[in-house]
């Protein structure tokens, strides 16, 4: 008797110490529907825009020039992962075998779930790159500034998995299971209502938080420069990608390499990682530029050398003394001139013929001079 009162408690036990999925997805501001993946994905672009603004501005970067690179690397990333998702997990899309079943109006509706985050990152680079350029900043200083807040996006953005009951792991028996709906059309087919499943979206956010107070504290060891803080932080995420994503049942592209068949994600995170530690040592062995900026080359803001005398081109060559602590604009630089030569005009004729010499400039030039604004 005792055998039989005992199952049915330690079932409610166990079910009161697993992890619910949320009955609630978003909500409707009239026509608007706002999704709860998408306000996930927000909420993560925000935090890491946050994060990399404070590092970049740190390292020197000109002032905006973080929204100028954003504009282009957010919309790039987002499209990019879509695409990734579509190409790894084709079956909603096109059908099994590529046979046509699929439905392809769901390719845009992203807020149903399904961003690749290596695509991501290739046509999120790709965006960087254009912003960059549009900025006069190297790409490699901006990643570097940018790789802890890129794990902090994906860390918040794994929620989204939870909210659409999707992309859970296999069943399991740990306190900390997933519940998830047995009306959802995520449960896996032939599977008991009620079985719990690995949450792999809350495997990878504590990885993903982990990394970042990593990273974080390397950078601030090592001062990794030259885009090495960023394949560090590919390598790291990559790491545990291939265990996490052994644990996921959903469908996925399975692709045969050396006798082995597994999923697509796990052979891009591989190769990513190879890549990443190959780059990585490549940048370790190469000399450190000195000095080091976040400016590309002739892009430097223009500084003012102690006493610096420069001629100004517009003024056949008169000079002009530049103090070390203040900026002189050209149109400063008129005015001095002008004011000059006014003095000259009042000299009696001898003295103009004496400060002539001194000057460089004769009567005739003078007078041309003192029309400019």
């Amino acid at each position: 008797m005792s055998m039989i009162v005992s199952a049915p408690v330690n079932a409610a036990v166990h079910v009161a110490a697993s992890i619910p999925s949320p009955n609630w997805s978003g909500f409707s501001i009239g026509p608007i529907t706002i999704h709860a993946y998408a306000l996930c994905i927000l909420a993560g672009i925000v935090a890491g825009l946050a994060l990399t603004g404070a590092r970049w501005k740190r390292r020197g970067a000109p002032e905006g020039s973080l929204w100028d690179i954003a504009i282009w690397a957010i919309p790039f990333g987002i499209i990019g992962g879509r695409l990734y998702h579509v190409v790894s997990s084709p079956d909603a899309y096109f059908g099994p075998h590529f046979d046509g079943t699929g439905d392809l109006s769901l390719i845009p509706q992203i807020w149903r779930g399904g961003l690749g985050i290596w695509g991501a990152v290739v046509l999120g680079t790709f965006g960087a790159w254009i912003g960059c350029r549009r900025a006069g900043v190297k790409l490699p200083a901006f990643l570097d500034a940018a790789a802890p807040g890129l794990l902090l996006a994906q860390a918040l953005g794994r929620w989204g998995n939870w909210f659409n009951q999707e992309l859970f792991g296999a069943p399991t028996t740990l306190p900390w299971g997933l519940q998830i709906d047995s009306a959802s059309p995520n449960f896996p087919a032939g599977m008991a209502p009620g079985t719990l499943f690995h949450p792999t979206f809350l495997y990878e956010f504590v990885w993903n938080v982990v990394g970042v107070v990593i990273l974080l504290v390397l950078d601030r060891r090592f001062k990794f420069r030259r885009g090495r803080l960023f394949w560090l932080y590919a390598m790291y995420y990559t790491l545990g990608r291939v265990w996490i994503e052994y644990l996921r049942i959903d469908d996925a592209q399975h692709i045969t390499i050396f006798g082995i068949t597994t999923r697509l994600n796990v052979w891009t995170s591989i190769a990513v990682f190879v890549l990443a530690l190959i780059v990585f040592i490549a940048l370790s062995l190469r000399a450190r530029p000195n000095p080091d900026t976040v400016y590309l080359r002739g892009g430097e803001p223009e500084l003012v050398a102690a006493e610096e005398i420069s001629k100004d081109e517009n003024n056949d060559g008169a000079t002009v003394v530049r103090d070390s602590d203040t900026t002189v604009s050209k149109s400063e630089q008129r005015d001095s001139l002008a004011a000059t030569h006014g003095d000259l005009g009042t000299k009696t004729g001898t003295d103009r013929q004496q400060s002539a010499p001194e000057t460089g400039a004769s009567d005739t030039e003078s007078g041309p001079a003192n029309k400019q604004d």
